[in-house]
């Protein structure tokens, strides 16, 4: 499946509500979080999948770690993966209500298992920016893929960039800066305008502060994705969690951002009917004064 997300500009940006690993390896509070993002306006959830043994090295698996489902690292980012039956329930409920999924693979096994979902859109996490084996099955497949950059210096993005055109496989870049959460005079949102006159693309905004102000600066930057973790509860275990909004801080974000565009107008010196109306009540009571030779 392939579906170009800017298809309908009328309804820019193009919402991405990311669920990521929120879920807690629970299928039930996936679905939650997917109702959540429906009710809010999102345009599509997205997940992350990984293959444990693939992604982390044993010494890191091994060492300790304390959470809800055991004391090793193991333990905690196993429980946190859903499997082939979480996965269909997540695409049978996104196809019943009426909303896009899709999820960043962390491995070339993980990208193969999701394959079989036919998804209409790819995405590379800021961490596998620089897996090229993984960018290149990516950008072979076609799809457009949003793309994330944090943690990456210009040149690392430029090699990406190139890769996707030799490839002819359509992107989305998504300024980002990975800090959890990310203090607001960090979010250094001026980087859309960096990266679109630099790659003459779509240039989107992937954000993880604690509030909903850079982001809606960053449609008004003219952002044509936006991308931000949701939970049901910050309060609730997992990393992603204090930098993730509630259900009022997405409402925000989808009201604030589709409104963006009549709040810049057009650029063109207009005189609106209501405002002729006030100027002939506060100009023309003396027109002799208003007359100039």
């Amino acid at each position: 499946m392939r579906i170009d997300p800017y298809k309908n500009e009328e309804s820019l940006p193009f919402i991405i509500a990311e669920v990521g690993i929120n879920h807690n390896g629970d299928v039930g509070i996936a679905k939650k979080l997917i109702d959540m993002a429906k009710e809010c306006g999102a345009d599509a959830v997205k997940f992350q999948k990984r293959t444990i043994e693939i992604v982390y090295p044993k010494e890191v698996l091994d060492s300790p770690r304390q959470s809800p489902w055991g004391t090793t690292q193991r333990a905690q980012k196993e429980a946190l993966e859903l499997g082939k039956p979480g996965y269909d329930v997540i695409d049978r409920h996104c196809k019943e209500i009426g909303i896009h999924w899709f999820a960043s693979a962390w491995d070339e096994k993980s990208q193969e298992f999701l394959r079989q979902y036919d998804l209409p859109f790819n995405k590379i996490a800021s961490a596998m920016l620089t897996h090229k084996g993984l960018v290149e099955m990516i950008a072979r497949e076609g799809k457009h893929t949003f793309i994330s950059t944090g943690m990456s210096k210009l040149d690392e993005v430029d090699r990406v960039v190139a890769l996707f055109r030799k490839h002819d496989c359509p992107f989305t870049l998504m300024h980002c800066v990975s800090i959890y959460p990310c203090p607001d005079e960090w979010c250094n949102v001026k980087m859309i305008d960096v990266f679109r006159k630099r790659y003459d693309c779509p240039v989107g905004y992937s954000g993880h502060e604690n509030g909903v102000g850079p982001t809606t600066v960053a449609a008004a930057l003219g952002a044509v994705a936006l991308e931000r973790h949701i939970t049901l509860d910050r309060s609730m275990y997992g990393s992603d969690q204090s930098a993730s909004l509630e259900k009022r801080g997405l409402e925000l974000v989808v009201r604030d951002a589709r409104a963006v565009k009549d709040l810049l107008g057009t650029g063109e010196k207009v005189l609106f009917s209501e405002e002729e109306k006030v100027k002939y009540k506060l100009r023309y009571f003396r027109e002799e004064d208003f007359e100039w030779d």
